[in-house]
């Protein structure tokens, strides 16, 4: 039976960007909630109406019922102060703690988002775009922007997946021929429609007192994860390839300058990948000199 009428309703999850954050808040809301449930036991009031309460569907009503434990807004206001309730009333459904803030830069530049986004672009003085494109599973992903191109200038990202062009639907095209779709395009105006990096995604990661946060790479490959670590902790994969380090992309860069971002990067640091293979797939046929030296490291607008 799967009827659940009588159940309370229980208030919404709240989404973490790690699981240590996700730790540490609920450690600081079950404090909160243990504060509050002790003044409200020592009163020795009698329910009001707990359904109204801060604590209405969170298990609490046969306390209230049975023990006497009021947990009414009224209560809270009574035994706590009106300043101090109000600001436990605000708490409800609300992180009380965390390690990586809302206003996390590199959280924000390795967003991938949900839903399509349309970018404008013109050719440059060459009549080029800056930007290479490679056909998988019928669908066409940027494999390739250039610094400084107009692709990079209207933040077209490596991963992208372009779904039309001047309205025109690519699904299906191969690589050649999407190709040559850009190349004949107006120079003036070129318009894509495009979905976030379909094929990546992105994982926070909190460092340890070491300024590690629990994985191997080579040649940007995740090799290995180390235990108990916030890699193993948080879903880090190996076999997978790092493509952007706090938002910033990073194919083709050496290991050693990976490294360096990860240990100069906040406390929390966000780690976007994809896995190998589609990587590799991705980038076959570009020269590896092209990418090094022409490939768009540039960082993200948020």
């Amino acid at each position: 039976n799967n009827n659940n009428t009588n159940n309370p309703t229980l208030p919404a999850m709240s989404l973490y960007p790690s699981l240590e954050d996700l730790q540490l808040d609920g450690y600081a809301q079950a404090q909160q909630a243990a504060a509050a449930d002790a003044v409200s036991i020592l009163s020795g009031q009698s329910v009001a109406n707990p359904a109204a309460g801060l604590y209405s569907g969170l298990g609490l009503e046969d306390l209230a019922e049975y023990g006497g434990l009021d947990i009414s807004s009224d209560a809270l206001v009574r035994h706590m102060g009106e300043e101090v309730a109000q600001q436990t009333r605000a708490g409800h459904g609300q992180r009380l703690a965390v390690i990586t803030d809302d206003h996390n830069l590199g959280l924000k530049r390795a967003e991938i988002k949900q839903g399509l986004r349309e970018l404008t672009l013109c050719k440059d003085q060459n009549g080029k775009l800056g930007v290479f494109v490679k056909a998988i599973d019928k669908g066409i992903f940027v494999a390739f922007v250039w610094k400084g191109s107009p692709a990079a200038m209207v933040g077209l990202r490596f991963g992208d997946q372009i779904l039309t062009i001047d309205g025109v639907p690519v699904a299906g095209f191969t690589t050649e021929e999407c190709m040559e779709v850009l190349k004949k395009s107006d120079p003036r105006k070129v318009v894509l429609t495009v979905r976030d990096r379909p094929y990546e995604r992105t994982i926070t990661l909190v460092k340890d007192q070491y300024n590690k946060v629990g994985f191997v790479f080579s040649g940007g490959e995740i090799t290995a994860l180390v235990r108990d670590s916030s890699a193993a902790k948080n879903g880090m994969l190996i076999r997978h390839q790092i493509v952007e380090v706090n938002g910033q992309n990073v194919v083709a860069m050496k290991d050693s300058d990976i490294q360096s971002m990860i240990q100069q990067s906040p406390p929390s640091v966000t780690i976007t990948t994809m896995p190998t293979y589609v990587y590799e797939h991705v980038l076959k046929g570009i020269g590896k000199s092209t990418l090094k030296k022409h490939m768009d490291h540039s960082v993200p607008e948020v």
